[in-house]
């Protein structure tokens, strides 16, 4: 009998600009009107349950839309008592925008733009998430590789800087960010996201029924 594939039983956050790279690049704009300043805290979005697809799962793209932006993630899973019990490869898709300034809830929360799985790793087995790599393919090719040793704010960092402004759930998934260079990919194309110690998350893109 196969084991089902993990799902979170809580709600899923996602990260904004924890990746240095990002950061820096989008550094001049934060500046302008309307954010005037870098932010101070961490920026998080929520992935509500409409959008998650199980490993192997079909992901179906809205019609109108050619392609969409795949971010390959790692999340962390919340413990009972407010650690991490786990870690879980994320594959966060969302239609291609320029502005982080609203939340862009129509872009990010579409039914099914959040592949997770195949399973949870015991965080037991990590000695450190900033030895993570991850590696994005696309029908097969290699699109993105991901060093989380360049983050902004380490996974530690990162659990205590959310923290400080809300109380996380037993069961809740924070994800560490997702790199630059996010790779673009169309109906018809195979994701794949590995990482060392990891089962590969896999899904596969169709277009909308008319």
């Amino acid at each position: 009998m196969s084991t089902p594939h993990f799902l979170p039983a809580g709600t899923v956050y996602g990260t904004l600009l924890n990746f240095r790279a990002e950061a820096e690049a989008l550094a001049p704009q934060m500046t302008q009107p309307p954010y005037k300043a870098p932010p101070k805290a961490p920026v998080l979005y929520v992935k509500t349950a409409n959008t998650w697809s199980p490993h192997g799962s079909a992901i179906t793209v809205p019609a109108g839309v050619p392609e969409v932006e795949i971010g390959a993630s790692i999340g962390m899973a919340i413990g009972a008592e407010g650690d991490v019990e786990g870690f879980v490869l994320l594959n966060d898709l969302s239609i291609p925008h320029a502005s982080f300034f609203r939340p862009p809830v129509k872009f990010k929360c579409v039914d099914g733009f959040l592949g997770i799985g195949p399973a949870l790793r015991d965080a037991q087995e990590v000695a450190d998430p900033a030895n993570f790599r991850v590696e994005v393919r696309i029908n097969g090719e290699l699109k993105q590789s991901i060093d989380f040793s360049r983050l902004v704010r380490p996974a530690r960092q990162l659990l205590a800087d959310v923290g400080d402004f809300m109380t996380l759930a037993h069961g809740d998934v924070l994800m560490l960010g997702c790199g630059p260079g996010r790779p673009l990919a169309r109906p018809g194309d195979r994701i794949d996201i590995s990482a060392p110690g990891f089962e590969t998350l896999s899904n596969t893109l169709v277009k909308e029924a008319a």
